[in-house]
């Protein structure tokens, strides 16, 4: 028969072990704790950093919003382009060509009438330089049309030049209201030849149009620079017509010649 001692014994000895297994599971777990937090310690920074690469390239993916006063680049169009005919190829040539050289003319007679006129009429300094400044623009506009189509100029450059010469110191010397009449026939024919231009490309844009089609960039580009220029021409007329061009003595005679010597410099011009 066992010993009631050794029972007692063995049954301390079973009470004790599973609080020391118990024991040893908890310190263990505390230790897979620690490590746990010692690891996601040195992963935070790597986390952060990531964090921020990826903000700053979702910034960088961001679209600016458009400016909404800026039209952007023109919509695409499905239409086929219209192409250039030979007797449009000749037009563009002439046009440029006499558009250039009307251009001469006119900012060579600015440049001669300024100096005998703002003598006597310091007041039109501003307007004159105003007109000079627009019709230099004009001149250099076709000059680089000239260039990027490959047309010469015309051939009686130096004699468009001489003449305008001639008639801008001769009207400045005869007087303020010799001055704007002068301007005024030559902004009249200007103006007129301008909107003969306009005409013809609207009736070839027209035609294009009605074919499915889209004129030709050039020719567009022509048209857009003639109308603006021819605005801009028309505004000189009413700044003649405002400075007493209709005062002038004799009128009808001089506008006439003025006139008259522009028309054949254009039919000239177009040929030459």
């Amino acid at each position: 028969m066992p010993s009631p001692y050794i029972c007692r014994a063995c049954t301390a000895a079973a009470r004790r072990q599973p609080t020391s297994r118990t024991a040893v599971t908890t310190s263990t777990r505390a230790i897979r704790s620690a490590a746990r937090s010692k690891r996601a310690a040195s992963i935070a920074p790597t986390t952060r950093g990531s964090a921020a690469a990826d903000a700053k390239r979702s910034a960088s993916t961001i679209t600016t919003p458009a400016n909404p006063s800026d039209p952007g680049p023109p919509p695409p169009t499905s239409k086929p382009v219209a192409k250039m005919t030979p007797e449009q190829r000749a037009f563009l040539a002439s046009a440029l060509r006499v558009n250039h050289a009307g251009e001469l003319a006119a900012t060579v007679i600015l440049k001669s009438q300024t100096p005998p006129l703002v003598t006597t009429h310091p007041n039109l300094r501003p307007l004159m330089s105003h007109m000079l400044d627009q019709e230099s623009s004009h001149f250099a506009t076709f000059n680089g049309l000239l260039a990027k189509h490959r047309i010469r100029p015309s051939a009686l450059y130096p004699v468009w030049s001489a003449a305008a010469g001639i008639l801008g110191w001769s009207t400045g010397l005869l007087g303020k209201e010799a001055s704007m009449a002068c301007t005024e026939a030559v902004e009249t024919e200007i103006g007129e030849h301008y909107n003969s231009q306009l005409r013809e490309l609207v009736k070839w844009d027209q035609e294009a149009r009605e074919r499915g089609e889209e004129l030709d960039p050039e020719l567009r580009e022509l048209m857009g620079e003639v109308r603006r220029i021819r605005d801009e021409e028309l505004e000189h007329l009413d700044h003649a017509v405002e400075g007493g061009a209709k005062m002038a003595r004799p009128y009808e005679v001089l506008t006439g010649v003025v006139r008259g010597g522009c028309r054949g410099a254009i039919w000239i011009a177009q040929k030459v």
